[in-house]
């Protein structure tokens, strides 16, 4: 009787830890108006307020044609996230700027997201993720 027990304890707690699989959405990430079809794109997937613009949750880099550039990340659970991007255009991996720290080569945020006097606030470019989405970013 033990092991009959034991073994429908096991059964049930493999089909209860199976359904409690968390479930992950995809996010297409559409950028358009750029300058230019030079470079590639560098985005950044932020999951937490403090690590906004700093330290990215995911990324990709994505190929620009006619002056736009498509993304998906792939695997994100559900949750609050901001993106950012820049067009590297001169293939450095970094965003360069002039003298004054503004940057020289286009940029954007999750829902047009722009600071002032500065880069972008997260609670601006944040949005909630619960399903497959997509997303626009238009410079």
């Amino acid at each position: 009787m033990k092991k009959l027990l034991l073994t429908i304890t096991i059964i049930f707690g493999g089909i209860f830890a199976t359904n409690a699989q968390e479930t992950t959405f995809h996010l297409t990430v559409n950028i358009s108006g750029l300058d230019s079809n030079k470079g590639k794109i560098l985005i950044a997937l932020y999951n937490e307020e403090g690590q906004f613009l700093k330290k990215r949750f995911k990324s990709g880099i994505a190929k620009i044609t006619d002056k736009k550039a498509t993304y998906t990340l792939k695997d994100i659970p559900k949750g609050e996230y901001a993106v950012s991007f820049f067009h590297d255009e001169n293939d450095n991996d970094k965003m360069d700027t002039n003298f004054f720290g503004i940057p020289k080569e286009d940029y954007g945020c999750s829902n047009n997201a722009r600071g002032f006097m500065g880069p972008p606030k997260y609670k601006d470019a944040k949005f909630q993720l619960s399903e497959n989405k997509t997303i626009s970013i238009e410079i």
